[in-house]
């Protein structure tokens, strides 16, 4: 196969629709879903057994591996946990400096305002797993929280017969304090309603398949989440001066991710896209899973676009709103300042998403599907909630009065100009 160089300008409404109007594919497993989230909220720790030994053929033992994890984590090899424990501090340090301070100030005379914040008291993460060996995840949903102060952060992870040592024992090391051996629909319905076992949560967050998200989309209202991701998802702006491997690098390891996920070059100059096309094509056939990586070059929102102009590019990228936006040009930096909407960025030509993957110290759960026009990825804020504050002297009130007895009179909240006015005239008398 050769990857083809598709003319920006060409794309019809179909094009354009299957790069902008992305979506997570839960539709068609949203009844099925739905069905095994309620057994679960109405039959507990059964009801999960029963799933686990029907999706994942395993006949669960101890639901709770909190222990089974410590062990994994003292049975690494040495490099492994070593890997593991500075990619930890690596996040932990950015996370920590998202931490925001308690404040208060003066609003004119007598009017003390301010906000504090206060961490979610507990909350799950899902850890993709099973024989897998997904550690970083587990890092990226962990420790964000742990930073924030939470005070019980459980996990669900996904089993099977042998559960890969990696993933057990990056959730120890991230500082997990329960970790539930149980995937799926039935693991976010476990942690959204709480079973025997499973701890119930307030908020659920991290990265899953699609009856995952669609189990997520189902408990919304119960309990908060962070956002539904789909597929994995990257777009790299390249300029003349950006070298075709590179950028060919970026495309063929967001493909590996999964057959759906969406990975885009556009650039102005043609030449460089022709370049790029070339290296997808060379590099893909070296690739151990090229089977998944081809069928996601193939996909309609995936390909190498040449843009008239560099504006032109600009203008797609943002409104594709990519998960991960890599910028390889010259001015990079200018570029960024004419893009709003991306998740994670990556500037220059030595700084490729897999760093941020794994151990720059950024995080890795990030909108997809257009979602990072309205929001941003897991943070600590993710797991923070904000109360604002208020102080107010007889000055302060008396600054103010008037404007609040007016506008309560206006809504018809006699009430409420009362206990303003009550207050005002027992000042006035003393």
């Amino acid at each position: 196969m050769t990857v083809p160089v598709r003319p920006l300008p060409d794309l019809g409404p179909a094009d354009r629709a299957a790069f902008f109007d992305r979506d997570a594919g839960i539709e068609a497993v949203s009844g099925d879903v739905a069905e095994i989230v309620e057994r679960v909220r109405e039959e507990g720790d059964v009801a999960v057994r029963e799933f686990t030994s029907e999706f994942d053929g395993v006949e669960l033992g101890n639901i709770d591996i909190t222990d089974t994890c410590e062990r994994a984590y003292d049975d690494l090899e040495d490099d492994l946990r070593e890997a593991i424990e500075t990619a930890a501090a690596n996040v932990r340090e950015f996370h920590e400096a998202q931490r925001p301070e308690d404040w208060r100030d003066e609003f004119g005379p007598g009017r003390e305002l301010g906000r504090r914040f206060r961490p979610i008291d507990r909350v799950g993460v899902y850890v993709p797993g099973g024989s897998a060996a997904y550690p970083s995840s587990a890092i990226m949903g962990i420790v964000p929280a742990v930073v924030a102060g939470v005070d019980h952060v459980s996990v669900v992870t996904p089993p099977a017969d042998e559960m890969n040592p990696s993933t057990l024992g990056a959730i120890h090391a991230a500082g997990a304090d329960a970790v539930y051996s149980v995937g799926g629909a039935q693991a976010i319905a476990g942690l959204a309603y709480g079973t025997e076992t499973i701890t119930r949560v307030q908020k659920i967050v991290g990265p899953g398949n699609k009856w995952v998200t669609a189990a997520k989309a189902t408990v919304r209202g119960d309990v908060e989440i962070d956002f539904l991701a789909g597929p994995s998802e990257v777009v790299v702006v390249a300029d003349e001066t950006a070298d075709p491997e590179l950028v060919a690098t970026e495309l063929v390891a967001q493909a590996e991710h999964d057959p759906n996920a969406s990975v885009v070059a556009v650039t102005a100059d043609e030449d460089a896209a022709e370049a790029i096309a070339a290296a997808v094509d060379e590099q893909a056939d070296a690739r151990e899973r090229e089977d998944v990586i081809r069928d996601a070059l193939e996909n309609d929102a995936s390909g190498v676009l040449l843009a008239r102009s560099m504006s032109e590019a600009i203008l797609f990228t943002e409104e594709y709103a990519p998960e991960h936006l890599v910028i390889v040009a010259e001015d990079d930096e200018s570029l960024l300042e004419r893009i709003d909407s991306a998740g994670s960025v990556f500037l220059g030509p030595n700084t490729p998403v897999a760093a941020g993957d794994y151990a720059s110290g950024t995080n890795h759960v990030l909108p997809t599907n257009g979602g990072a026009r309205v929001t941003g990825g897991l943070s600590v804020e993710t797991f923070l909630r904000s109360t604002t504050v208020q102080r107010l002297s007889g000055e302060g009130l008396a600054d103010i009065g008037e404007t609040v007895t007016t506008l309560a009179d206006a809504e018809g909240l006699e009430a409420h100009a009362a206990s303003v006015r009550r207050r005002l005239e027992k000042l006035d008398d003393a």
